[in-house]
């Protein structure tokens, strides 16, 4: 097997550097008023176990310059993945041609200069893996091994994987900004199969991290897959009713994701919200709090600027149950008559404050109702708010799990799960850039058999 790849790191971040400013400067010289070019180098690997036995490995290295160029409000944008000087100047000609060609649009330009970050935070997020492909399918075969002698019932796998990915990226724009990212995600993952009584069910686990010494061990990965999969077996079908909600901490955030892309500047100007013109009311009970915080060290939705070169900053997006701010880029912002928020590219770090309850708690909390723990399809109008989708999980009653659901659709209307979330869970799931525990809702319709 190959030996550890060299990290991105030992790739002078000074070429990359070089890269923006020879774009900056030719694209000055080919009459455009302002440019900005994002150059980045990757590169990663991946390994799957299946069953004990090898099923892929993968290297990948990825690399890519993209040049945005304004000839006063008229854009074009043109990329490349050749690094050579001749590369460059064909592609800012084509960023300059393609400009040139294009409709004036009063809201193109550059974030507004007293927008980018002057100050750029160190915020830890760099931990190449030296891994090698022999210890990472080692790995793997411990996560699989443990997951498939956690039960007997478990009688097949999906397979276990482990990843790493690390990434440089720079950014500069004809304000003066530049600014460079060097960042690392590291995985482990695991899928497995049981039956019982004819009946089959699947599910996984998995952990991810920016350091790979903060990542579960494969043992308790695999234990976990197992775990899940086992307890779905025997799902039995409900029929339709109304009930209470518990979203498993894993899957609650898809309900935030909801939330912010109602609320993301694009589907406020095109009028393609359930949330348009909300800001400054009540859209959630008094208790919730929902709010970014991009410069948390190791985490990863951190980032000390967005993909425009803003300074990002925490801040609240719901208060007190208020929305008190959008999720703005420059060109949607000033669409709105507003301030870019330094949300291009995203939110960072979305963290639902929680309450007071742990999940066995809030299962108490709920005292009869449902446990979804997977959501299945996409049913969701963001022009009504209207919400629904398929789901599995399990029937609690009196705050104790009885058994597990599966062939149900869980439905309602945003606007009033929002109003409807009583509580957030204390088992905040930390593997991703959007950070809640489990959610309690009032009410929901649950549609069975």
């Amino acid at each position: 097997m190959s030996n550890t790849i060299k990290s991105v790191s030992d790739q002078s971040e000074q070429q990359l550097t070089d890269l923006v400013e020879q774009a900056l400067a030719q694209a000055k010289q080919q009459g455009a008023s302002s440019v900005e070019t994002a150059v980045s180098r990757s590169q990663g690997m991946s390994v799957t176990v299946r069953l004990g036995e090898v099923e892929t490995v993968e290297h990948n290295r990825d690399k890519s310059l993209v040049v945005s160029v304004y000839f006063g409000h008229k854009s074009g944008s043109a990329s490349t993945s050749d690094f050579t000087p001749a590369a460059v100047t064909d592609t800012v000609r084509a960023a300059c041609t393609i400009a040139k060609f294009t409709a004036e649009d009063p809201y193109n330009g550059l974030a507004d200069r007293e927008h980018l970050a002057t100050d750029i935070p160190e915020l830890d997020l760099y931990y190449p893996w030296p891994l090698d492909m022999d210890e990472a399918i080692t790995l793997a075969r411990r996560c699989e091994d443990t997951a498939r002698g956690t039960d007997s019932r478990i009688t097949n796998s999906e397979g276990a994987s482990v990843s790493s990915h690390e990434a440089l990226e720079v950014y500069a724009n004809s304000h003066g900004f530049m600014g460079s990212v060097a960042s690392t995600r590291h995985g482990l993952s695991c899928a497995v199969i049981g039956v019982e009584d004819n009946g089959m069910q699947r599910d996984y686990w998995y952990s991810a991290a920016r350091d790979a010494a903060q990542l579960d061990s494969p043992e308790e990965v695999g234990r976990v897959a197992a775990e899940r999969t086992v307890r779905r077996l025997n799902a039995r079908k409900i029929s339709t009713r109304s009930s209470p909600v518990v979203f498993e901490a894993p899957v609650a955030a898809s309900l935030l994701s909801h939330l912010t892309a109602a609320i993301r500047g694009a589907s406020l100007y095109r009028k393609a919200s359930f949330l348009l013109d909300h800001l400054g009311k009540q859209v959630f009970a008094d208790h919730v709090r929902i709010h970014e915080q991009p410069h948390l060290r190791k985490a990863l939705g951190s980032a000390p600027f967005d993909n425009e070169g803003v300074a990002t900053k925490a801040r609240d997006l719901v208060s007190d149950g208020i929305l008190r701010g959008y999720v703005l880029d420059s060109y949607s912002a000033r669409k709105l008559g507003m301030e870019t928020t330094g949300n291009s590219g995203g939110v960072h770090n979305l963290t639902a404050d929680s309450g007071t309850y742990d999940f066995e708690g809030l299962l108490r909390q709920m005292g009869t109702g449902l446990l979804v723990t997977e959501l299945i399809g996409y049913g969701v109008n963001m022009v009504t708010g209207d919400y629904s989708r398929g789901a599995a999980g399990f029937w609690v009653e009196h705050g104790e799990i009885c058994y597990p659901v599966e062939e149900i659709t869980v439905a309602g209307n945003l606007k009033e799960m929002f109003r409807g979330i009583t509580e957030f869970g204390t088992d905040v799931d930390l593997r991703r850039s959007t950070r809640t525990g489990s959610i309690l809702v009032d009410h929901m319709t649950v549609a069975g058999a």
